[in-house]
């Protein structure tokens, strides 16, 4: 089973990001499904964005084994989308070209 250690983290709102203080970010990604059509914050920065949009694990229902495979199955897709943007050649591309990689990346599978 695919486990990744959650100790320290917990979900945050966007505004803690607007915050003096508060971290600078480069990349920002939504991944609920239903945020694709959703308006999104303006974020501090102003990041590149990217919608990699997967489905709820948590609307599953079904056995105990079924809703923990849609957990494991998104953590998958997210990892592989994580892989994927980690090897593009972060330094050579810009603008427009790194924010069409990052989009199409949003539309792979796993």
């Amino acid at each position: 089973m695919f486990c990744v250690p959650s100790d320290g983290f917990r979900s945050k709102n966007w505004d803690e990001f607007a915050l003096p203080g508060a971290p600078a970010l480069d990349f920002v990604f939504t991944v609920c499904d239903k945020a694709a059509g959703e308006m999104c914050p303006v974020w501090p920065g102003q990041p590149m964005t990217a919608h990699w949009g997967v489905p709820d694990p948590a609307a599953v229902e079904g056995s105990d084994e079924q809703k923990a495979k849609a957990f494991v199955d998104t953590a998958i897709i997210l990892k592989r989308r994580i892989e994927l943007m980690l090897a593009l050649p972060l330094r050579s591309l810009a603008g427009m070209s790194l924010q069409r990689e990052i989009d199409q990346i949003g539309k792979a599978g796993a």
